[in-house]
Formats: structure tokens, C-alpha cells, sequence
């Protein structure tokens, strides 16, 4: 069996050991001090379970310290529209969603369907910070220090038949929690999708924290995916549903604008988009431009997916 190894960070990204060391330190002091108003939505006696090893994640060897975007701008300047179309509104409008309780539907063509609480979903899971970058169609990047674990370890516990293909994704649709649901903006609920082998790659995962905290409202709270090699919209936001079927979906921003954004939604700079410039992209907190990677610089292990496939056709 072929052994996966994870991408190795660039040296100019990893931070010397000594700080690396500290913000460890930081971060289990830091977990067991959480409170109420720190989290809101999210402490009860019932979550502490899970959120309590949030803090203990532990980093593994490849993922790097180094170039973090700082947590500010990651909880302040984001997409999702079920809150509202500008870059604030996720923060100003997102407390007023309740997370606690949250139950997750996983069902289609698995042996074990149903729908389970949050807590049932992450019980088994062994949570790893993963710091990966994300790269938004707008041609805006960030580097993320999440805490999750792999998706394809829960598909596995579902145990998918043989006609599963296709991973399907739901946002919870709620107007009254989420404004931005009030207006004709998309077809609600928000659904996004990966290819079978996509979802089971090692690199792709559920996220439940970010910067050892638990996940924020607007970052996609409690549970959102997180796909490092394809654009952000693919990475969908607090998911009430994953369904697997056999055949190729259409998903929500691909029915609202083919010519812009496909099914597979590789991050390459060799596309031009309508509106957005490729090539080099705005990583936020710094100035001036970087040149953009294709694959969003996971070429190494996820290419081979694409064999036979021409991404410049199939967006």
C-alpha cells in the first residue's frame, strides 16, 4: 500500500521552534479557560466533550507555524453569504446562530444512515491542527491554522456502498438565524459536492476549531469542510447534512453561474475567470501580490486525481 506524505512547508514558512514550542503551551493553558462568553452558542455541559479537545490538538510534522494569517482578519473578513454579501457581515450577523444543539443527517447510499447529534459525530475522531492555505476565487488567500480530522475516516464509519460516487453537502437553512437566507440571493440551502476519491484524500477535512479555539459562527460553526487544493466556496459551512449517491450532483454556485464556477473547482492560475485575475492572488495581511500555485501548491498529492480530466474545460 502506497504510504501518503504530507506536504512539506516551505522553510521560509516554519517558525523557530522555540515560538513554536510557546504557542503550544499557550494554546493547553488557553483550552481549559474557555468560557461562555468566549464561545458563544457552544459550552454546555453537553459539548464540553468535544470542545475541550479542541485546544489539544496536536500539529503534525508537516504542517507550518510560519506566515499565519492573523486570527482578526480570518474571523472578520469572510464569505458566506447566508449571513450577508459583505466581507463583515458573516461577523456582525453570525451570533445569532445556535449551534448546541446541532444534528448532522448522514445518509444515501450508505449502510449506517441517520441522523446524529454533533457530539455522536465527533465522538471517535482524534482532532489534528492542520494549517493549510485557502485560496478564494476573489484571489484573496489566507493561511489557516484549523483543527479537524479527515472526512474520509466518518465516511468510513457510514460504511458507503458500492454506488456511492458522490459526497453531497447542506448548509443549514434557517432565514430567521441566517438574514442573509432572507434574500433571493442563492437557492437555499447551500450545496456543495466532491467526487468519492476527492473526499476520501487524506488532505481533506472537517474542521471544528481554528487558532485552538473552537470554530466561530462565521467561519463555519460548528462543522464545515475544508478542501486546501480547491477554491473556498467549495469548502461548505455548517453542514446539516452529507449525502453520497451515485450521481454527479449540481451544485449550488454552479447552477447560479456556470461559466464561473464548475463542479471541480481546482485552484489554476492558467484559467482565466470573467472578473478575477488567477495568476497571483492577495494573501490578506500583507502587501503587493503573490504568484498563485496551481492546485493552491498541493499539486505533489492530488494531481493524479485529475488524470484524463482537462481542467481548463472542466472548471
Amino acid at each position: 500500500m502506497a504510504i501518503f506524505r504530507y506536504p512539506k512547508p516551505k522553510p521560509s514558512e516554519i517558525t523557530p521552534q522555540r515560538l513554536f514550542e510557546r504557542r503550544r503551551e499557550f494554546l493547553r493553558r488557553s483550552a481549559g479557560s474557555l468560557t461562555l462568553a468566549a464561545v458563544p452558542g457552544l459550552w454546555s455541559a453537553g459539548a464540553q466533550s468535544w470542545t475541550g479537545r479542541i485546544g489539544d490538538a496536536e500539529s503534525t510534522h508537516f504542517s507550518t507555524d510560519g506566515d499565519l494569517t492573523p486570527k482578526d482578519a480570518i474571523t472578520s473578513y469572510n464569505n458566506f453569504f447566508e449571513f450577508g454579501t459583505s466581507k463583515d457581515d458573516p461577523a456582525e450577523h453570525a451570533h445569532k446562530l445556535a449551534t448546541d444543539p446541532w444534528t448532522v443527517t448522514i445518509d444515501g447510499e450508505v449502510e449506517k444512515a441517520g441522523a446524529f447529534t454533533l457530539e455522536d459525530v465527533l465522538a471517535p475522531h482524534t482532532f489534528e491542527e492542520r494549517i493549510y492555505r485557502l485560496r478564494c476565487v476573489e484571489a484573496w488567500s489566507m493561511v489557516i491554522p484549523w483543527v479537524g480530522f479527515e472526512l474520509g475516516a466518518l465516511l468510513k464509519r457510514h460504511e458507503p456502498t458500492s454506488r456511492a460516487k458522490y459526497v453531497v453537502f447542506e448548509t443549514l437553512h434557517d432565514p430567521e438565524q441566517m438574514p442573509g437566507q432572507q434574500r433571493d440571493i442563492l437557492d437555499w440551502p447551500y450545496r456543495e459536492a466532491l467526487r468519492m476519491d476527492e473526499a476520501m484524500h487524506p488532505l481533506t477535512i472537517l474542521a471544528v476549531g481554528l487558532y485552538g479555539d473552537v470554530l466561530p459562527n462565521q467561519n463555519g460553526a460548528p462543522l464545515r469542510l475544508v478542501v486546501p487544493w480547491k477554491y473556498g466556496y467549495k469548502s461548505i459551512k455548517s453542514i446539516v447534512r452529507i449525502h453520497l449517491q451515485e450521481e454527479r450532483p449540481t451544485t449550488t454556485w454552479e447552477a447560479e453561474r456556470p461559466n464561473e464556477y464548475g463542479f471541480y473547482a481546482v485552484v489554476n492560475p492558467e484559467v482565466r475567470h470573467p472578473r478575477w485575475h488567477q495568476a497571483t492572488e492577495r494573501r490578506i495581511g500583507e502587501s503587493g501580490r503573490r504568484r498563485t500555485e496551481k492546485f493552491n501548491g498541493y499539486g505533489d498529492y492530488v494531481a493524479d486525481l485529475y488524470d484524463g480530466i482537462d481542467l481548463s474545460e472542466h472548471l
